[in-house]
């Protein structure tokens, strides 16, 4: 594996810290800054929302710039923003550097897989995109738990400023060993393509199973830690080890996506799905007990895990020559999914449904994104069909 891969990788690992980990600091941030668990929630959606608006507008303003110095800006970007939330002296305040640090999330990703599938073969460029989502995974395993800790040791804020010395170290690797050549020509370079790219129906068919399928993990996973302690009953100094667990299963989801996804793409999307519906289904009945709620987050985990490098594989498949902004678009989309489910499950919670409640939201927004993937599917096959019998010889006549 290319070591620039494993530079890319340490960026997402430190993108997917700052997103997930303050999912299990929602407590103690809120009671910081003098706010309940719904409304600590918005620090979920004003990333989510960061990203949203940060993908398609830095992609727009870096695509005719060389890949490797759009990266190192955009890690620029992200370090600054943890260290303006580190320093953050209020709610708003906090709102608004969190909604900073998610703006160059997309555009990385976009980027970031696009140069790890040109440094390999085609026929393993799932696993290359696989290992830089993995960066992501990986902060399940490590840095989500191991942010957890340090705030509930020494504060929310000495979190964010970790996170902000992984983007420094991040910064350094993808400068010293991401490709040195100019804007890969294998693509159009071209901002009117890049956009027409979105008119394409299956690309706006993919980012709605992104937006509804990866929705439900974030409606129930975004409470995760109220969900355990209030619940489950599980201490709150448990929550990090559980975080660890969760890490694992979207580290393996992930993992064994790429492997999948070089095979099919449809087909993983659409096992990650009823999975993810079954899941969420089952925690809602189930949460009470300790050990059936970690192992249900855990398979939780790998079947979202699983569609990523799915998604990343069928989008740039789609999208013809002009793959940058659409493959960012994802991005944009995991984080209208975040934002939606994150809304959803705490306005559910704020309603007095209690804290199961975001479960059963979950697996209603994950059959959705079940439903557009079999439309997508079925327009794909009648497509295939289409052209097979266009492609086929007229019969001579007698």
């Amino acid at each position: 594996m290319p070591i620039a891969i494993l530079a890319l990788a340490l960026g997402t690992f430190g993108i997917g810290t700052t997103e997930f980990v303050i999912m299990g600091m929602l407590p103690i941030v809120g009671a910081d800054l003098g706010v309940d668990v719904p409304t600590a929630g918005q620090y979920v959606s004003s990333y989510a929302m960061g990203v949203v608006v940060g993908a398609p507008l830095l992609t727009a303003l870096t695509v005719r710039l060389a890949r490797r110095w759009t990266l190192v800006g955009l890690l620029v970007l992200f370090t600054l923003g943890n260290l303006l939330s580190a320093l953050a002296p209020t709610h708003e305040v906090l709102l608004a550097t969190r909604f900073l640090t998610g703006l160059p999330h997309g555009a990385f990703f976009g980027v970031g897989v696009l140069v790890a599938a040109s440094l390999v073969a085609p026929s393993r460029r799932g696993r290359a995109m696989a290992t830089v989502v993995l960066g992501l995974t990986i902060a399940n395993v490590v840095g989500v738990p191991g942010g957890t800790f340090i705030a509930q040791q020494l504060g929310w804020r000495w979190t964010f400023a970790a996170i902000a010395l992984v983007g420094v170290v991040a910064t350094i690797a993808v400068a010293a060993f991401a490709p040195r050549g100019e804007r890969d020509t294998t693509t159009t370079g071209s901002l009117r393509a890049e956009l027409a790219a979105f008119a394409r129906p299956q690309v706006l068919l993919t980012l709605a199973v992104v937006i509804f399928g990866l929705g439900g993990l974030f409606a129930s996973y975004s409470y995760v830690a109220p969900m355990l302690t209030d619940v489950s009953g599980l201490a709150e100094s448990s929550v990090p080890w559980v975080l660890v667990l969760v890490g694992v299963g979207m580290t393996a989801g992930s993992y064994l996506g790429g492997r999948m996804s070089d095979r099919s793409t449809l087909a993983t999307l659409a096992g990650g799905l009823v999975l993810v519906i079954a899941v969420l289904l089952a925690l809602t009945v189930l949460l009470d007990s300790p050990v059936a709620a970690v192992v249900l987050l855990v398979l939780l985990g790998f079947g979202s895990l699983a569609l990523g490098p799915a998604i990343q594989m069928r989008i740039v498949e789609q999208a013809g020559g002009a793959p940058t902004m659409v493959s960012a678009g994802v991005q944009s989309a995991f984080n209208i999914a975040n934002s939606i489910g994150a809304w959803l499950g705490g306005a559910v919670i704020a309603a007095g449904a209690g804290l199961r409640a975001p479960n059963l939201v979950g697996a209603a927004l994950a059959v959705v994104g079940l439903v557009i993937l079999g439309v997508s599917g079925f327009l794909e096959i009648r497509e295939r069909r289409t052209t097979t019998a266009q492609a086929e010889p007229v019969p001579a006549a007698a």
